[in-house]
């Protein structure tokens, strides 16, 4: 009798502990609820970036039930300002150059609120060549060194201008200056109309993504496009570029339209960014289904491969952003964070806090003293100047 009550104590108890030890036993941590909208904004209709968002979003609708929507931004500092600032939207398809610009207040952003922002997950290396029209008399990249030449600039993107206005420049062995003086710059409202320029006849050279929908159509145009290379062994000229274009990376090209394919130029990764006050648990969710989910959208569109995880860890290896908390915890869970990758993300997370505190007291005396806030005011840009003095600018990791 005492042993079938010791027995049936101890029966009793166990069943207790393993009620304890279940999922059910325990105080259930509540399911991750999603965004009821989930917006992700991306360059023009006619960029990669829309129609490689447009693949995989879908399928994020129907796992997630958040009503996803692809919005296209083709303004820049428009898509930096609603998703940093105006915050409506969860991810934005950036690149390092704009990421840059937004950060130290280049150009167009100069006049803008700087907000935090940080990555979620990589979205694709995005090639970058110069195309002429298949009948052009310029067969090499300094071909254009001469006068008159009739350059396209993609207007509404202001890294895409310093790309054309004084990167390019000075890859051939000339100021900004000199450029002025022998080109004739044709501006172009958009991405589409700044690549058409060249098929159109409106411009002789334009500055490209080949992996763009609209490359696609300009390749069927009667007389054809092609590409003038920057040779990757042009030293001289790859450190006078990147004095202007940090982030970018020299490269063999090896996706895109076909006449680009072996053709020496540069790659400028796009990443998803959210803004700073997205929560830690969103961010993780995020990361964890892009990555799970992999290889359910990864044949969804040409790009779509380059969101895997190895494009990410060999990214965050030349990283000079912030990566979002939520990410950096999803990748240690997983084991593609170390504590050298702390230390690095911190610094930049510091050096983003510097540039923005900078900004922000620079603005604040432009208002005290009725500055016009515009990005070609002399007056403006020497306050901007002073407080920024002497800050590290975001350059990519060697």
């Amino acid at each position: 009798m005492k042993r079938n009550v010791l027995v049936g104590t101890v029966v009793s108890f166990l069943i207790v502990i393993g009620l304890v030890l279940s999922p059910a036993g325990f105080a259930q941590e509540k399911e991750f609820e999603w965004p009821r909208f989930f917006r992700i904004a991306t360059p023009a209709t006619a960029s990669a970036s829309f129609a490689s968002s447009n693949a995989w979003a879908p399928l994020f609708q129907e796992d997630t039930g958040a009503i996803v929507r692809v919005i296209p931004e083709d303004s820049e500092p428009g898509r930096y300002t609603r998703l940093a600032i105006e915050k409506e939207f969860e991810l934005a398809s950036i690149s390092t150059a704009d990421a840059r610009f937004s950060k130290e207040g280049i150009d167009a952003y100069s006049s803008l609120k700087g907000e935090p922002t940080r990555i979620v997950w990589h979205h694709n290396d995005t090639p970058w060549l110069f195309v002429v029209r298949g009948d052009s008399e310029f067969e090499t990249i300094y071909d254009l060194k001469q006068k008159g030449v009739k350059v396209s600039v993609s207007s509404q993107a202001p890294t895409m201008m310093l790309a054309v206005k004084k990167a390019l420049p000075a890859f051939l062995g000339w100021t900004p200056e000199e450029a002025e003086e022998n080109w004739t710059f044709v501006p172009a409202g958009s991405y589409p109309e700044n690549c058409r320029s060249v098929t159109d006849g409106r411009a002789d050279v334009a500055w490209v993504a080949p992996i763009s929908s609209v490359l696609a159509e300009m390749e069927g145009h009667p007389r054809g496009i092609r590409f003038l290379g920057q040779p990757l062994d042009d030293k001289e000229g790859w450190e006078g570029w990147l004095k202007y274009r940090p982030t970018h990376i020299p490269s063999t090209i090896d996706i895109g339209v076909s006449p680009a394919i072996g053709v020496d130029g540069l790659t400028s990764n796009f990443l998803y960014w959210t803004h700073g006050d997205m929560d830690e648990d969103t961010v993780y969710n995020i990361a964890k289904w892009l990555h799970e989910n992999f290889d359910e959208y990864k044949d969804s569109h040409a790009l779509c491969p380059r969101m895997s995880i190895e494009y990410f860890s060999e990214f965050l290896d030349y990283c000079a952003f912030p990566v979002h908390e939520g990410t950096v915890k999803y990748l240690r869970e997983i084991g593609e964070w170390t504590e050298e990758d702390d230390k690095w993300n911190n610094e930049a997370i510091e050096k983003e806090r510097k540039w923005l505190e900078a900004r922000k007291k620079a603005l604040k005396e432009v208002e005290e003293k009725g500055v016009e806030k515009h990005w070609e005011n002399e007056e403006f840009l020497e306050i901007i100047a002073k407080h920024t003095k002497g800050l590290p600018i975001f350059k990519t990791r060697l």
